[in-house]
Parts: structure tokens; C-alpha cells; sequence
């Protein structure tokens, strides 16, 4: 990432040529539609010219245009006129999603007599500036973003935009945890104050920001933050501010996930160490990630290192590779590499019976051939075969017919753990 202000030979770059470089990334060129299709005035603000200037921007970035008048009109022209799809996000606010080629882009109607009125009702200052469509040398930015830019600083325009919309005390952790910036001492104040006004926020555009926080590069950093300051404890009830100290991209890369697997594996490992699976629910998360979490925390939990992994008993083992058959990379992090290593090269083994544990018959078969019928006593039998061929005593049908007239003949056997029920 180049920070605004030096060209890579370290020649000092002015403002004037910094916007330009900044259309330079932005490819206008490439856009689905030309600037020239947008109303006198337009202006793209937000994100786009923030990245634009750090040279981060993905290669079909959404992009946010501030216009004069009814946006939620104007993009249902644009959809009539070059395609895609016009979506209304906020019909009072006047604010619609053009969709276009893979392309998003968001149209607010200009609140404030002016853009400068505009850009001051924003969250911080980096998000502040504009970049007119029809004036490609001019960079709008009333509040120092870019001379923040280059500190390395977020800085939130009033302390009143944050309480008008308290998503943002969030957004600014996450963006520190994306950029590496850091917070100026009166925003985190300002932060630490009205914590308690994000509990009235809707519970899924917490868990929006909190998930790509979790997902950010410094994010176990900034997770830590936000239970230090108490934003997350209307949904958390045991956060592990410590555990969130081995949820760091060195710890996934000495596992040797691929660049995708590190992002997922480490954002799962930070939500686990912030939230419970009922903290989640709160949220209104997805039952299959409410899920995910809490079987990782009662592992965590049994389970902090391969000795104390050698003390389950074959049934609680074969219970532990069945609930993270795609997650056992997050209960790694933080083992010694000794230990990991020995553990992923099994788990990178889709075959290997004990780490990616299957039925060694099917309740069918059983039913057929030993005259059961459906019943808990079934469910029982088949987890006990599949225990029995996760630790090699079952190495074919026979075997594993044989093992079941033995398990329905002895009180003992059957005596022993059944399958956990979620």
C-alpha cells in the first residue's frame, strides 16, 4: 500500500497530483457506465476515494455517489437506460443501489444545502472527501481526510455524527482494523462514552461489522478493543480477550492454510473468543455459524493443547473431529507447531477415519440384516461403529457386522457413551 504524499522514488506527490493518481486507480474507463451518464454535481464519496488514494481498492470496488435531487429516480433511469438492477435502500432518505455487471452502485440524494454539508454528516474524516465526476483535478475534503490519511489517523467528524448512528463506533474499530490506523485520543473517548448506544442498533448490521472486523488484518487487535470498551456486552457474556491473542494471521500461516483458509480460520477463531453461540443469536446469526462457534468454545474449552487432546476417551475424539470437520484449523492456533503439524497433516488427509470420521454402516443396512428397527438404541450402535473404525478396529463390512452383534449382545457395551445430541 502507498500512503499518499510520496511517489515510490520518495518525490513529494501535491494534492493535484494525488487526485489525479487517484482517477488513475479508479479506471473510470472501466466502470459500466460512463461518468458522463451521472447529473451535473455528482460526486463519488466514501470508501472508493479513501482506498482509491491508499491504492487498496478491489478491482470492481462499490462505488457511492452524492446527487442533486432523487437518487432513487435517477437510478431507476440509469437501469432503464444502461441495464442492471435499481434497488431502493431507503426510500425517505433517497438512497438506491444500482447493480449492474458485478458492479454496485449506491445513489444518496445530497443532504445539506451544499457537498461540504454533505460530507460533515459523515462517521471520520477519511471518509469525508469527494471527488467531483466532472472535475477531475479537485479533491473536496473540508476536514483534513487526506493530511489524516497520511497520519495514519481516524478521527470522527463530531462526536453528534457517531450518536446518529451508533453502527459507527464500531465501523471505526473496524476500519482501524483493516487500514492499521489508529484511533485519535477524543474519538476513542467519544467511543468508550456512548458504548451503550449500540445495543439499540439492529442486531444484523452489528454482526456485519463484526464479521468483517473479524476478518480485518489487525482485527484480533481491535476485537480486544471492543471488549475493553465494553461495545459488545449487550451480546457477550464471556468474552476471552486472551484467546484473541493466538487468532493472528502468523499462528494460521505457520499452519499452512492457504491465504483464504487463514481468513476464514482466524475470523472464526476471533468471533469464538467475543462471542458465545447465544451471543450470536441475539445478533440474529445464521443457526449453522451460531453453531460453528459454540462447538469451537466447549473444545477450546475441554481441549488447549495436544497432551491435554490424548486424555479424550475414543468416543469424546471421534465427538471432536465430527463437530470441526471444517474448523480444526481454529482450534490449532496457538498449539505448539509441533503438535499442529502432526494434526493437519491428518486433517489434510480426507480419508483418514478418525479426523473426517463417516458411518461405518448405514441404519438401513442394520435395520436389514440384524432385524433393528429406528431407534435411540440405532443411533447409539452406529456411533459406536464409527468410533470403532476411527481407530482402525473396523476395516470392512464384515467387521463392522461382526462389531454390531457384539455391541447388541453386550450390556456393556452399549452401556458406554452414546452419540452427543446438539
Amino acid at each position: 500500500m502507498h500512503m499518499p504524499g510520496a511517489a515510490a522514488d520518495g518525490a513529494i506527490v501535491t494534492p493535484a497530483a494525488l487526485t489525479q493518481l487517484a482517477w488513475q486507480r479508479l479506471q473510470p474507463e472501466c466502470w459500466p457506465l460512463p461518468r458522463q451518464a451521472f447529473p451535473t454535481g455528482a460526486v463519488l464519496v466514501g470508501g472508493a476515494v479513501r482506498d482509491a488514494l491508499l491504492d487498496r481498492l478491489a478491482p470492481q470496488p462499490d462505488l457511492d455517489l452524492v446527487v442533486e435531487g432523487d437518487a432513487v429516480q435517477l437510478c431507476r433511469q440509469l437501469s432503464r437506460t444502461h441495464g442492471g438492477s435499481a434497488v431502493v435502500l431507503d426510500a425517505e432518505r433517497s438512497i438506491a443501489r444500482l447493480v449492474i455487471r458485478g458492479w454496485s452502485i449506491d445513489l444518496a440524494r445530497r443532504e445539506g444545502e451544499s457537498v461540504e454539508a454533505d460530507l460533515r454528516r459523515r462517521d471520520y474524516t477519511i471518509n469525508a472527501m469527494a471527488l467531483p465526476l466532472a472535475d477531475a483535478a479537485l479533491l473536496l475534503d473540508p476536514l483534513e481526510g487526506l493530511k489524516h490519511l497520511q497520519a495514519g489517523l481516524l478521527v470522527a467528524v463530531a462526536e453528534q455524527n457517531l450518536l446518529d448512528d451508533p453502527l459507527r463506533l464500531l465501523r471505526g474499530l473496524r476500519l482501524a482494523a483493516e487500514l492499521g490506523f489508529e484511533l485519535e485520543p477524543r474519538s476513542l473517548a467519544w467511543l468508550q462514552q456512548h458504548h451503550h448506544t449500540l445495543a439499540a442498533v439492529a442486531g444484523e448490521r452489528v454482526l456485519a461489522e463484526l464479521e468483517k472486523l473479524a476478518a480485518a488484518p489487525h482485527g484480533e487487535r481491535e476485537l480486544a478493543r471492543c471488549l475493553e470498551l465494553q461495545l459488545l456486552a449487550p451480546w457477550c457474556d464471556r468474552g476471552d480477550a486472551k484467546q484473541l491473542q493466538h487468532c493472528n494471521a502468523p499462528n494460521a500461516r505457520a499452519l499452512g492454510l492457504t491465504a483464504q483458509e487463514q481468513t476464514d480460520v482466524v475470523a472464526l477463531a476471533r468471533l469464538a473468543a467475543c462471542l458465545s453461540g447465544a451471543g450470536l443469536r441475539k445478533l440474529n446469526s445464521s443457526r449453522k455459524l451460531q453453531q460453528r462457534v459454540e462447538r469451537l468454545r466447549q473444545w477450546q474449552a475441554q481441549v488447549t493443547s495436544a497432551a491435554s487432546a490424548d486424555a479424550l476417551t475414543d468416543a469424546e475424539r471421534v465427538q471432536l473431529h465430527r463437530d470441526l470437520d471444517t474448523d480444526l484449523p481454529a482450534l490449532l492456533l496457538g498449539w505448539s507447531p509441533e503438535s499442529a503439524a502432526t494434526w493437519m497433516q491428518r486433517w489434510r488427509d480426507p480419508h483418514d477415519p478418525l479426523f473426517h470420521p463417516r458411518p461405518a454402516l448405514d441404519g438401513s443396512t442394520l435395520q436389514r440384516d440384524l432385524g433393528m428397527r429406528a431407534s435411540p438404541e440405532l443411533g447409539q450402535l452406529l456411533h459406536h461403529l464409527m468410533v470403532q473404525q476411527a481407530f482402525g478396529r473396523i476395516s470392512s463390512r464384515a467387521d463392522a457386522l461382526q462389531q454390531a452383534q457384539q455391541w447388541l449382545e453386550s450390556p456393556q457395551l452399549r452401556s458406554e457413551g452414546a452419540p452427543r445430541r446438539d
